[in-house]
């Protein structure tokens, strides 16, 4: 039901603002990206047809898989999708450039199986770029996060609106180059370097 529903829920936030930070964030990614947890493909319309080698796309959810195969043909952008969990990708280790996720670590089910996952299949040297909804470092905010995250995750799919990425993304031992955050740090955009 949910995913029927997101593309409807999301769309006034993604016309006012999130659109310009996909468009802002893909945009110039260029070699062999990973996109996981790609949703109906919202990222889709931004990525640069001619500075990708290969795009890969990776989605649990078999509802959204077919909105993103539908929106890439569209486009006409030539993706390779792959119905699986961030938890267990099928992949080989360094198989791309780049790996890419907005708006997904919030509902995987262990993030640090995930970002052991994404070290793996990211060469040394290659980019992490996130776009995340996080627990906020305002006290407030964060007790309502607290307080929501219960309910919010039955009707969201598994969204945890008080998740800390970035501690996992620390702790995964990815070198952390940018963070930039937005609305009282509600949301953070981050890329990060795979040591190797």
């Amino acid at each position: 039901m949910f995913a029927f529903f997101y593309d409807k829920l999301m769309g006034p936030l993604e016309k006012k603002w999130i659109a310009s930070v996909r468009k802002k964030i893909v945009s110039g990614l260029e070699g062999n990206v990973l996109e996981i947890g790609a949703g109906t493909g919202a990222n889709f319309p931004y990525y640069s047809k001619g500075k990708l080698e290969r795009l890969a796309s990776l989605e649990p959810n078999p509802y959204m898989l077919e909105q993103a195969k539908d929106r890439a043909k569209e486009l006409d952008l030539p993706v390779e999708f792959y119905e699986g969990r961030a938890e267990s990708l099928p992949f080989k280790d360094g198989e791309f450039d780049i790996v890419v996720a907005t708006l997904v670590l919030c509902s995987v089910s262990d993030p640090q199986k995930v970002f052991k996952e994404m070290r793996r299949v990211c060469k040394k040297g290659g980019k992490i770029v996130l776009f995340e909804h996080v627990r906020t470092e305002s006290k407030s905010l964060a007790a309502l996060q607290d307080f929501l995250t219960p309910a919010w995750k039955r009707l969201c799919d598994g969204c945890h609106l008080n998740r800390d990425t970035g501690r996992y993304m620390e702790e995964s031992g990815i070198e952390l180059v940018k963070e930039k955050k937005y609305f009282k740090g509600v949301f953070v955009e981050y890329e990060g370097v795979n040591p190797g």
